[in-house]
């Protein structure tokens, strides 16, 4: 099973190198070099032995039949069945050791990457809409929600601990009148097909996404059957197509879903204690794309304006950056961040992330198509991206829409999900 592409490591050292090192300056390839070329002499050499082994086989056949003496070959044809055996145990050792290496190792940022350690310097790129001025000092969304009886963090953290919550009331009604909305939306105008995937998966799903290894420790395991919590349906809906091969004339393939999403939040200590902005169980619709290499940068700028358009029709003002190098995710080559504004705060915050992540998850899940003229199955771009993230939508109304009276006022476009309802009081 392939990560990235071990031959275009092996053929491009240098340059591999360097787009690695631009995400984390510890990342060295020399280990990945030394153990691939062990593997490749190994195989060399046992290839080697069993012509060996064949000739001296079909000289012990001849001798055998010609009656004569075949004790000196056959006990030179045992001799290399015991070193060939011999390098097929070394040689998947080594190997194993290849393969953890190879899995370790996160996407080739794209060239058009900015290069940055953190999200500090991470390139903004457009602004839409202008944050309201307010005649009035803004309230946070959670003491908002508390006065307005639509939230309830201190009953969820007694029901479940820290990072959860209760939405009530007319909050309720708000969630899943933008689940409904968004969900309504990307499949009536932007063409994706809905799905309601499983909420738990198995290890080899997120491996295939790239949650495994590496980011084992902030997601929720099931410890008596094995299964994991998702931490977004980007896990199963980009595993609907593992191991399959997709005729090119179909894609690209696009489907969304809605889920709650689960996250342990492991690294996260101290951040974002108040609040629904980061929590261990939230709702996402999220949007998956299967395409060709040379559409995939294509789609992604669909995809993230099909996001856009959710904040524009929510008349919420954002922002669009480009994920630095040091910032990007595991399995992404690039990566546009939306962030939305919120008064409370005076900042924009992440409310969608909108990925390519070329072949990446398409090697680790073996996903291909079948090029239209017929050729060798070749392995699909996959993108994702947020539409949106709901409780940060549910945030960013509250706080934009609220009004001196402590009011929340329903943007219009979900008058029709509310049944109504314009006004929270």
């Amino acid at each position: 099973m392939a990560m990235l592409d071990h031959r275009y490591l092996r053929e491009n050292p240098e340059e591999s190198t360097r787009r690695l090192q631009f995400r984390n300056p510890e990342l060295d390839l020399k280990t990945f070099f030394e153990l691939d070329e062990k593997r490749r002499l190994m195989l060399q050499e046992e290839e080697k032995l069993k012509q060996e082994r064949n000739q001296v086989s079909q000289e012990i056949a001849k001798a055998k039949r010609e009656g004569g003496s075949a004790e000196e070959k056959i006990a030179r044809m045992q001799k290399v069945a015991s070193r060939i055996k011999e390098l097929e145990e070394e040689r998947k050792k080594i190997e194993k050791d290849w393969q953890k290496f190879l899995e370790s190792l996160p996407n080739l940022p794209a060239p058009e990457v900015p290069q940055g350690k953190d999200e500090e310097e991470n390139k903004e790129v457009k602004r839409w809409g202008d944050p309201a001025q307010l005649s009035f000092e803004p309230l946070p969304h959670w003491e908002i929600g508390e006065k307005l009886d639509i939230l309830d963090i201190k009953r969820g953290t007694k029901v479940s601990g820290s990072r959860f919550y209760f939405m009530k009331n007319e909050g309720a009604l708000l969630e899943r009148a933008l689940i409904n909305f968004f969900l309504d939306y990307h499949t009536r105008k932007n063409g994706y097909r809905e799905i309601v995937p499983p909420f738990l998966v198995s290890p080899d799903s997120a491996f295939g996404t790239g949650q495994l290894p590496k980011m084992e420790e902030d997601m929720f395991r099931c410890e008596h059957h094995g299964y994991y919590l998702i931490p977004t349906a980007e896990v199963p809906l980009t595993n609907l197509h593992r191991e399959e091969i997709l005729p090119e004339e179909n894609l690209p393939v696009k489907v969304c879903g809605y889920s709650p999403c689960f996250r342990a939040e492991a690294g996260a200590h101290g951040r974002d204690t108040r609040g629904i902005i980061r929590q261990h169980q939230f709702n996402k619709v999220e949007l998956v794309n299967f395409t060709t290499p040379d559409k995939s940068y294509e789609q992604l700028e669909i995809l993230v304006r099909e996001a856009e358009t959710m904040l524009e029709l929510l008349e919420l003002p954002y922002r669009r950056v480009v994920l630095c190098t040091g910032d990007l995710g595991f399995a992404s080559a690039f990566t546009y961040d939306l962030e939305v504004w919120l008064p409370s705060s005076d900042r924009y915050r992440e409310i969608s992330s909108c990925s390519n992540f070329t072949d990446f998850q398409a090697r680790r899940m073996g996903a291909r198509f079948r090029p239209k003229d017929g050729g060798r199955a070749e392995f699909l771009h996959t993108l994702n991206g947020s539409g949106l993230a709901v409780g940060r939508t549910v945030a960013a109304i509250m706080e934009n829409f609220q009004d001196e009276k402590g009011r929340i006022h329903i943007p219009r476009v979900l008058h029709n999900y509310t049944g109504g309802l314009e006004v929270i009081e």
